[in-house]
């Protein structure tokens, strides 16, 4: 059985402790974390080894990412591969209960969880999160490093960019592009290509809109801290 360690000691970590588990795929080492605070300490039963550099010097070990925010996975992956730790070196986790179709591809690093649906011809990028229940179907591509929260449904046809996010239990319609480093909402439903790095939620879903002046008030907060 493989080694496994995975990067962040959070909650997405502990979710994919407990897919691991119950897949038997590897053999989980620890977690590592750069927070010292949280050093020697343990993670959902899991030991955290310390900072990201543990995982500098195990060559032999699989790793994945469990972090929420795509990007912040992407920095993570950009530092490892400034150690020459590069795609053979990332394990990609899929929960027992989630069947990936011959004729769908996964990318390395991703992560699968409880109950995610995976149809046909579907193509799924390197380092995407999928919580349980999501549903993605016919002919839908997912970038890589993007986040599909809880109960996410994609129709036919949708294209989601690099580095979104979609909340829970959003919806989108069929042949719709949600745009790189966009979000949507939470209980949202997405009828509308969604450009690139806005946030739009509703049903429909439409733009956040923003208060007047809301760019300049953590200075304000700053200032009279």
């Amino acid at each position: 059985m493989d080694n496994l360690i995975l990067i962040g000691a959070g909650g997405l970590a502990r979710e994919v402790g407990e897919a691991v588990a119950a897949s038997g795929r590897y053999h989980i080492l620890g977690v590592v974390d750069d927070d010292p605070a949280l050093h020697g300490t343990s993670v959902g039963g899991m030991p955290v080894l310390g900072g990201l550099d543990q995982v500098f010097w195990d060559r032999s070990s699989y790793v994945v990412v469990c972090t929420g925010q795509g990007r912040t996975r992407q920095a993570i992956v950009a530092r490892l591969a400034d150690h020459d730790i590069g795609p053979s070196r990332f394990g990609t986790v899929v929960h027992p209960s989630v069947h990936v179709p011959p004729s769908c591809f996964l990318g390395v690093g991703s992560v699968l969880l409880a109950h995610v649906a995976i149809t046909a011809d579907a193509r799924i990028g390197r380092h995407v999160v999928a919580m349980p229940n999501v549903t993605v179907t016919h002919d839908d591509v997912v970038g890589d490093y993007a986040t599909l929260c809880a109960g996410v449904s994609l129709a036919g046809g949708v294209t989601v960019g690099a580095g979104a996010y979609l909340g829970t239990n959003a919806s989108v319609r069929q042949d719709v592009h949600v745009g790189a480093d966009s979000t949507l909402g939470m209980g949202s439903t997405l009828l509308d290509d969604l450009p690139d790095g806005e946030t739009w939620v509703g049903v429909p879903a439409r733009e956040l809109a923003r208060p007047p002046g809301w760019l300049s008030l953590t200075p304000v907060l700053e200032e009279t801290s």
